[in-house]
């Protein structure tokens, strides 16, 4: 499992960011405070407060992979 921050600010970065998500076999959510959605879900993804940092779960242990991808996304 793998879990990093990311940050999605604008609706088109939501959307690709979505897009990315299905490129993956596994499980992927996103968490927001106490709120988990399915980040596969572009509808969840609006229902979390997108002012705060979210934390992407993706259920794969190929985290080279999911760095790769989800690059610009991610908070160092």
């Amino acid at each position: 499992m793998v879990r990093r921050k990311v940050k999605l600010e604008e609706i088109s970065e939501i959307q690709e960011f979505n897009r990315i998500c299905f490129q993956f076999d596994c499980d992927m959510d996103l968490v927001g405070g106490k709120y988990y959605v399915d980040a596969k879900s572009i509808m969840g993804i609006f229902s979390l407060n997108l002012d705060l940092p979210l934390e992407l779960i993706a259920d794969t242990d190929d985290e080279k992979l999911v760095d790769e991808k989800f690059a610009k996304y991610i908070i160092k």
